[in-house]
């Protein structure tokens, strides 16, 4: 059989799933059938990970299992704790998140990949970043609600009040929007691991540390600098120009599947122009700017503006630091890379594609004498 190299694997089907579906010719985002756009607007995130885990969408009794699970799942392990403790307070959020991820599943490494794994797994992520947050500011840990969903609840930990419901809205539709997203890197990184028998949460640490990659989950604290740098709506096309001369990437921008406008970016674009007026306000006149710029360099490569570039308003709405953006990703992220673990465990192959050698021809080695 005749193997041809792609680079990045770019068209090459790794996996058959039920779990999502990203069309790119068309610009729709589909979670078990469901279109994003509906469920972002009806469901909370609680409903659209149970949607992901178990393929339908849950009924009442189930929901309130579901959230009672949630909640008994988000206090942390004392080691856990002890880990969270012992970092400095300037690590990287992705790196605290990725250490505590991988102390608190400990106790579960010998288990099989299940469905009350993956929920154990989703209700501790919040309280992970909650408690490192505050800790960083000198703040004592707010404990976790179990009246609270999911979104609330993070919000909760997070600032020590309860949030407004508008606030609360928000966080949950991100949720919903990101919470898978077929193939990525980060998902296919959880089903590689998980294709060796490993537990769940070797794959969760595997895919944190895939996310955290700025080519990856990284871009949206990137579009709150490129903007900062711009600074003004009247500065955009000038800074953009000069920009693009010294070959710098335009953040926000572009996308390895859609062809056309991603579907999550015109939800969180309108959430962002009622939450985030000063924001909108710049960022839609950089956008106007940077698809004038790119369709200008190359016409025959559709480019529009992907998801990161108005979830950075959005979150920076919500009260977020920039450097929690890629954190609160692997918040929504893990119910999907669950799911995809679960599903590659249920009827599984080790995935290991070959590599095309270029190295040198067999040679003779020289002995370290003759070596000079």
């Amino acid at each position: 059989m005749t193997s041809t190299y792609v680079p990045g694997l770019e068209g090459i089907i790794g996996a058959q799933t039920a779990i999502s579906m990203v069309d790119g010719a068309n610009g729709r985002l589909v979670y078990q059938g469901y279109v994003i756009a509906d469920l972002a607007e009806q469901m909370s995130f609680e409903e659209v990970a149970f949607l992901l885990w178990k393929g339908q969408l849950p009924a009442r009794a189930e929901l309130d299992s579901l959230a009672l699970e949630l909640a008994g799942s988000r206090t942390l392990t004392p080691a856990a704790t002890k880990t969270l403790e012992a970092l400095p307070g300037d690590t990287d959020p992705m790196d605290v998140l990725r250490s505590v991820v991988s102390v608190q599943g400990v106790e579960h490494r010998l288990s099989r990949p299940s469905v009350p794994l993956a929920i154990h797994a989703t209700g501790s992520f919040p309280t992970i970043l909650a408690m490192f947050h505050r800790r960083r500011q000198g703040l004592e840990p707010v404990k976790p609600r179990s009246d609270l969903g999911h979104a609330a609840n993070y919000l909760y930990m997070l600032n020590g009040t309860e949030s407004s419901p508008a606030l609360i809205r928000a966080l949950n539709t991100y949720l919903v929007l990101l919470a898978d997203h077929g193939m990525n890197a980060s998902t296919f990184t959880a089903r590689v691991i998980a294709s060796t028998e490993s537990d769940l949460t070797s794959c969760l640490v595997g895919a944190v540390g895939a996310l955290k990659g700025p080519a990856h989950g990284g871009a949206p604290s990137a579009v709150i600098e490129q903007l900062e740098q711009i600074g003004t709506a009247e500065n955009a096309e000038r800074w953009m120009r000069e920009a693009r001369k010294r070959k710098v990437k335009f953040m926000g921008f572009g996308h390895r599947i859609y062809r056309v406008y991603d579907p999550r970016a015109k939800i969180l674009k309108e959430m962002c122009r009622q939450m985030n007026p000063s924001f909108y306000d710049l960022a839609s006149k950089v956008e106007e700017v940077a698809l004038q710029i790119l369709h200008e360099e190359h016409p025959e490569r559709p480019q529009s503006t992907n998801v990161e570039f108005y979830s950075a308003g959005v979150l920076q709405a919500i009260g977020l630091p920039k450097e929690f953006f890629s954190p609160t990703f692997a918040v929504s992220r893990v119910a999907g890379w669950s799911a995809h673990v679960l599903e590659q465990a249920a009827n599984n192959r080790i995935i290991r594609p070959q590599s095309e050698y270029i190295g040198p021809e067999p040679r003779k080695p020289v002995p370290l004498a003759n070596r000079g």
